[in-house]
């Protein structure tokens, strides 16, 4: 009993000792919380840099608006086709959305394989390889003689301007198809169709698997306003306000913006936290200097950094009794799949004897323990990397929505989030501990990205709809040339009638003179106050205008609410108020004995006998103060300054003519 605690106690000290020579080996990739929020603001900044207009063209993070403006809001329904472009294998689904609440969403699809030489062949040949699979798939659905509505899942950087058009930027993970960067995907799948002959296909929609992702979730929870992807590569998406990205005109609404955040750090901003390992793996990619924080933190790179460390740890005799095999030294022979399972709780230590077995370096219990530790670390890395720019995109929602504590969710898909048995829950803890005033919900995709093409299809489609629906319905507000021109002959007959004394009285237009007969003409020169009254709001203005060489116009002015009550009160309580207003801004302004001109825009129907001179015809504007219809406004003015006996009056203008020197 007591040998085996003293193995136990040997044993246990004898890993923590090994464990605490890895941590120092690798401790450029262990990172402090205060580092992952310099991350995290550093992230915030290039997304800033890639919603703006003049910085958007260097900006490394591009932040591309996908014209995806609505998720699904539960009324959508009818028949699409799904495609899903993204990786070596490329699957078409058949989706059929319905009101049933059983089963909302009933999908069908069939995955085809797309080969190197096709991947790496041109543009020609992978969409025509794109339209044969189509082909293929419509036939066995027996839905040839049909045109559905088709959403494209192009999981590449693509340029948009619309929905349905997508400019590719430049191609990553493994694909390098010759003449289609700078190219519309959709023209080019359009042409492979054609070509073809013998279906048809409406290309409605074509979005990022990120896209697609949060648009799958948002199906299932309304609340959804980001998608992730970490898997081979990693992405994210999420819902910006339109006012803030200045590539798109606009201000009313969101739009799902692709943030490529793969390209982070490719400006050289995490050259501080990349290791020699990073730099390695970065030489030795197709792409070269691009896609930095992509390779420090997606699936495709994670099997192959854990290498590159135990290479050089066996080089320095710190693993495997210094024993180097050929196949050790291979690229590629330990793959992401091989560190997920190594790091599983039960079996992972029998699975890394196993794995390191075949690579023929004889290890001992001791080697498994510190390659278990340092994929730990790698993939601990990854996770912290994601909920660092996750942290910066949820601190943007937080902020753009202006509320305490956010409550969101985030659609999340992707082999490494769900094969690695560790990933996910690192990765939410650490999310919640960068962005504590929140309340963030994951939701897996459980059918992947290109149901989301469908379901932005849907909505395109329903919004195409229901954008019909209001032209048939507005259809008698639209108005032909022809009549057009019909209301401008008849306006010009009105503006006659109101000109001519014999029949001003019946005109409708009433063209009512406003005694300015000039415009400036640049030699105006004084200090000015101004009215305008004419809403709820009323405005008192000092205008100080310079002629000569400096001409100029300076203008302070301060803003008063008009009450219900003085709107529609007496004609007496709301020149008083006025006059209140007017005497508190020349308190503000320090003028308070000042005598100046003071012009006068009231913005209601008067007939003027002169400058000075307007009597109200008829009150608008839910104004109804009495006693005031028929009366001279300049004189209720002049009597309310009596009453207060703040200041001297000279001139009114009507809200149609400019504040004229007098």
């Amino acid at each position: 009993m007591i040998a085996a605690q003293l193995l136990a106690y040997y044993f246990t000290e004898l890993k923590d000792d090994q464990l605490k020579k890895i941590d120092k080996y690798l401790y450029s990739m262990r990172f402090s919380d205060e580092t992952l929020k310099d991350i995290m603001n550093r992230f915030r900044r290039d997304m800033e840099y890639g919603l703006g207009h003049d910085t958007n063209v260097t900006a490394t993070v591009k932040m591309l608006p996908t014209f995806v403006r609505s998720i699904p809001d539960g009324s959508e329904k009818g028949d699409f086709i799904a495609l899903d472009l993204g990786g070596s294998n490329f699957r078409i689904l058949r989706v059929k959305v319905t009101q049933d609440k059983k089963q909302p969403v009933q999908m069908e699809s069939q995955v085809y394989e797309t080969p190197d030489d096709i991947i790496h062949g041109s543009g020609t040949q992978l969409f025509d390889h794109v339209a044969e699979c189509l082909g293929d798939f419509m036939e066995k659905q027996k839905i040839k003689d049909k045109k559905l509505p088709v959403g494209f899942t192009f999981s590449f950087p693509c340029s948009q301007t619309k929905l349905d058009e997508a400019v590719l930027v430049t191609w990553t993970k493994k694909f390098k198809a010759s003449g289609v960067e700078g190219m519309d995907v959709v023209k080019l799948l359009n042409k492979a169709i054609k070509k073809r002959g013998d279906y048809e296909a409406d290309i409605m929609a074509v979005v990022n698997d990120t896209v697609g992702t949060m648009m799958t979730c948002g199906f299932d929870d309304q609340r959804c306003e980001v998608g992730i992807i970490i898997g081979t590569g990693t992405n994210a998406c999420y819902m910006e306000e339109l006012r803030h990205i200045d590539l798109v005109e606009g201000d009313e609404g969101r739009m799902c913006i692709n943030t490529e955040w793969g390209a982070f750090g490719d400006d050289g901003s995490l050259e501080d936290i990349r290791t020699e390992f990073d730099r390695e793996i970065d030489r030795g990619s197709i792409n070269p200097g691009k896609q930095l924080f992509e390779k420090m933190a997606s699936g495709m790179y994670m099997g192959e950094l854990v290498r590159l460390i135990l290479v050089k740890m066996a080089k320095e005799g710190l693993l495997f009794e210094g024993r180097i095999t050929p196949e050790l030294l291979t690229k590629g022979k330990i793959e992401t799949k091989h560190v997920s399972a190594i790091e599983k709780t039960k079996e992972g230590l029998k699975k890394c004897m196993e794995i390191l077995t075949r690579l023929g370096v004889e290890p001992s219990d001791e080697d498994c323990l510190a390659v278990q530790h340092v994929c730990t670390i790698v993939s601990f890395r990854s996770a912290n990397l994601i909920a660092s720019t996750l942290g910066g995109i949820l601190s943007r929602l937080k902020e753009n929505k202006g509320v305490a504590r956010l409550r969101t969710t985030v659609g999340i898909d992707g082999s490494l989030y769900k094969m690695h048995p560790q990933y996910a829950r690192r990765l939410h803890k650490t999310v919640r501990r960068l962005v504590p005033d929140s309340d963030v919900r994951f939701l897996l995709s459980e059918s992947g990205s290109a149901k989301g093409a469908a379901m932005v299809t849907a909505v395109a489609y329903r919004l195409t709809e229901q954008a019909r629906q209001i032209q048939q319905t507005m259809a008698e507000f639209r108005l032909s040339k022809a009549q057009l021109l019909e209301v401008k002959k008849r306006m010009k007959v009105e503006i006659e009638r109101g000109l001519k004394k014999e029949s001003h009285k019946e005109a409708t237009v009433k063209m009512l003179p406003t005694f300015v007969r000039r415009t400036p003409d640049g030699t105006e020169n004084g200090d000015f106050l101004a009215l305008d009254l004419g809403g709820t709001n009323f405005r008192v203005l000092l205008v100080k205008i310079r002629s000569g060489k400096r001409r100029s116009v300076e203008m302070h002015n301060k803003i008063y609410a008009i009450p219900i009550e003085v709107m529609q009160g007496t004609g007496e309580e709301l020149f008083d108020h006025i006059v209140h207003c007017i005497s508190d801004f020349l308190d503000y302004m320090g003028m308070k004995s000042a005598r100046l001109p003071l012009g006068f825009t009231f913005s209601f129907p008067c007939h003027q006998t002169s400058l000075d001179a307007g009597i109200l015809v008829t009150w608008t504007k839910g104004f109804k103060a009495t006693d005031c219809e028929g009366e001279d406004v300049v004189e209720l003015l002049r009597e309310a300054i009596k009453r207060k006996e703040v200041i001297n009056h000279r001139c009114i203008v009507n809200t149609s003519s400019n504040t004229h020197n007098t």
